[in-house]
């Protein structure tokens, strides 16, 4: 018998639009938070910074904040912000963040959370169109 787990702490920061959320993951460092930031530019609206509890419900995972960290968001530079948040978000799409990103990748890349398969991209956080990779990312391969 598997163990499947129904929730997770992920070291993710996640942002949400239209109801549809994206994690954000990487080491440390990575920019997470600044990806964020930016994708909050476009429209979406925070979840959580850095730290994101995932908990599977059917076939669905939904994002939350810890409570510590709820409406707070880490700027580099400005320290720790407060920002308006949504809460209990279906996931839809994991961004890992990597400076070596494949020219063709396949489209059917996935990570697997709480034993569900999520779609799943690269993005380099460093690129001036980061953020717009991602909205694209999530209109063409997002879960709705």
């Amino acid at each position: 018998m598997s163990l499947r787990l129904s929730s997770e702490t992920l070291h993710a920061s996640t942002v949400a639009l239209n109801g549809r959320a994206v994690l954000i993951t990487g080491i440390s460092g990575s920019g997470k938070s600044d990806l964020a930031l930016q994708l909050i530019d476009r429209g979406f609206t925070l979840v959580s910074d850095d730290q994101t509890i995932v908990q599977k419900r059917g076939t669905r995972l939904h994002a939350a904040a810890p409570a510590t960290i709820r409406g707070k968001l880490e700027i580099r530079g400005l320290g720790i912000v407060a920002t308006p948040v949504v809460e209990d978000v279906a996931v839809a799409l994991v961004v890992e963040l990597a400076s070596d990103i494949q020219r063709f990748p396949s489209d059917s890349r996935e990570r697997m959370i709480c034993g569900l398969a999520v779609p799943l991209i690269s993005v380099d956080a460093r690129t001036a169109s980061a953020a717009a990779k991602v909205s694209l990312a999530l209109d063409r391969f997002g879960l709705t």
